[in-house]
């Protein structure tokens, strides 16, 4: 106990605090980050911004563990992708001044850009509908082309060739190669070098002072050392050439830059207000669904709220900058460590903190963890089952683990009595414990509200359609595939009048239940999930959403 608190004294002390921590969520936040960044650890700045005013500035741990400099929250950082707002803003600047239009080909500007048979507009490079591989993706021939100094030709011979992944317009597939052709298109547009005008007509019209392209020679004051952990220890980040990231990931900043780039948004220093409005509004796909990407902008719910934000890795650095327009509040985190490999849970702690960063600027409810005796711990242990799958839940030294025999093995945080998470999962898992009359724990629900869209790859062969009322279903009849995993299966067959569902997944066989045009609900014991047939404009079914809920899980033994 004397160690944990002289930790804590430590790191209060080696941390530069811009405003003194006099409110309850300052104070939150000093012990919540003094407590999680060590100050031998590379480190985390951030910024906490609410009606126009900066409520939390603070840095913790190191900018250079060689040298052993503290982090202060106006040193300067890379930021990855949060770059795309710069280049969008540019391309918008030229939307405004008529010099474009957002539905003009790619090849208007670009000509020795394959036409791969189908029209790629610049709207769809800004909200990542292009589908055009992510030149990131592509392997090549040489080990060691990240260590290149790369021309922005370069990049774009390195994807031009790659075939489409789907029909421009028709689904969101975020890809950097997006934003490195915005970049050729500014610079053939303005006759200018793409660096030299956003810093101009951009990066100064916002009145930025601590924001500027990245370059290995160039001297920046204040500029951090970025690490990564890949090995259980802390290790300088693998070399990769800045020019990697041509358009798309080649900015550095800093916490208050970032802000103050918010503010110049919304003020009009940068965009019309009619044209911000338009980048903050989630693209609409071919089939009338939207996408939660703008011009530049990630655009969904975070904490329950409407949240426009942006995130940037890239070696050795994370970036995060996220407003939220309804509440008024600014948040950017920089940190200078990417842990790749590491096998520990190190990076997911990382995530967990900047999620209660969020949370207390909010001041929404956040789940902590509170003390179990092994007693009580050893009362949730046990076996237990729904369908085919099956948990078990042990204590190992005090602390209860979720071992699921198709998933993995999982911590459970207790946040309250009966209750607790896996923490480090979104949206957050809860398992809750269920106890009979006598006190004895019988079952746990688990909940987590998801969504998993599953792409339509071919109609089912085994379809057997009875009666004329049976035409309409064959239409969702098929075999559908979770993109992010090869060997995930559903397939849809129709009998008797009945959509039959099947799947490669432990989930078990049964009829699906209407709920609804193209909507449609799977019951068995312990699960209950909806299923939503999205369409294509021609009408016919393209993918299949499948909409998570609570499953029951009975214990056994």
């Amino acid at each position: 106990m004397k160690k944990k608190i002289l930790s804590i004294l430590l790191s209060c002390c080696t941390a530069w605090l811009y405003v003194p921590a006099q409110t309850k969520m300052a104070t939150q936040l000093d012990h919540l980050l003094a407590d999680a960044i060590p100050a031998e650890d590379p480190g985390v700045a951030v910024l906490i911004a609410q009606k126009g005013k900066v409520v939390y500035e603070a840095a913790f741990g190191s900018a250079n563990l060689e040298l052993r400099t503290p982090l202060t929250p106006n040193m300067v950082f890379r930021i990855g992708s949060v770059t795309k707002q710069f280049t969008a803003a540019g391309i918008l600047q030229l939307l405004e001044q008529g010099k474009i239009s957002l539905q003009d080909s790619i090849q208007q500007y670009l000509p020795d850009f394959p036409t791969k048979r189908a029209t790629i507009t610049i709207e769809n490079l800004l909200t990542h509908t292009s589908s055009l591989t992510d030149y990131t993706s592509i392997d090549s021939h040489d080990p060691f082309v990240e260590r290149w100094d790369l021309t922005p030709g370069f990049l774009v011979d390195h994807f031009k060739q790659t075939p489409l992944e789907f029909t421009p317009g028709s689904r969101y597939g975020y890809s950097n190669s997006n934003y490195v052709l915005l970049a050729r298109i500014i610079e053939k547009v303005t006759g200018r070098s793409y660096h030299d005008y956003i810093t101009e007509k951009v990066i100064k019209a916002a009145g930025l002072t601590n924001t500027r392209f990245a370059a290995e020679k160039n001297i920046v004051p204040l500029r951090v050392t970025g690490y990564t952990r890949d090995n259980g220890f802390f290790e300088n980040c693998y070399y990769q050439t800045i020019s990697l990231g041509y358009g798309c990931g080649d900015l550095l900043s800093t916490v208050g830059d970032l802000y103050q780039w918010n503010n110049a948004l919304l003020a009009g220093k940068v965009l019309q207000p009619a044209t911000l409005e338009k980048a903050y509004t989630p693209y609409r796909l071919s089939d009338g669904k939207y996408s939660s990407y703008g011009y530049g902008w990630f655009i969904d719910q975070q904490e329950g709220k409407k949240c426009i934000h942006h995130e940037g890795q890239t070696s050795g650095f994370i970036a995060m900058e996220k407003y939220f327009p309804t509440e008024d509040i600014y948040l950017s985190i920089l940190t200078n460590v990417k842990s790749g490999e590491d096998k520990t849970d190190f990076s997911d702690k990382r995530f967990a903190l900047f999620q209660q960063i969020t949370g207390l600027a909010l001041g929404t409810p956040s789940f902590s963890a509170i003390k179990m005796s092994n007693r009580l711990l050893d009362s949730y242990t046990g076996t237990y089952q729904s369908g085919k799958q099956v948990i078990t839940i042990g204590n190992k030294k005090g602390v209860l683990f979720c071992d699921a025999s198709m998933e993995g093995n999982f911590k459970l945080v207790p946040v309250g009595t009966d209750k607790f998470i896996i923490q480090n999962i979104k949206p957050v898992v809860t398992f809750e414990f269920v106890k009979d009359s006598a006190g004895n724990v019988v079952e746990f629900i688990s909940t987590q509200q998801a969504s998993f869209d599953w792409l339509k790859l071919v109609a089912a062969a085994d379809n057997t359609v009875t009666g004329p009322v049976a035409d309409p279903l064959k239409h969702y009849a098929g075999k559908y595939q979770l993109p992010s995993m090869s060997n995930t299966f559903i397939t849809i067959t129709v009998n008797n009048n009945k959509l039959l569902f099947s799947t490669t997944t432990p989930l078990p066989d049964a009829a699906l239940l209407p709920a609804g045009p193209d909507k449609f609900k799977y019951r068995t014991p312990g699960y209950d999930f909806r299923f939503e047939f999205i369409r294509q404009a021609n009408g016919e079914v393209q993918s299949l959403r499948v909409v998570q809920g609570a499953v029951h899980c009975p214990k056994i033994r």
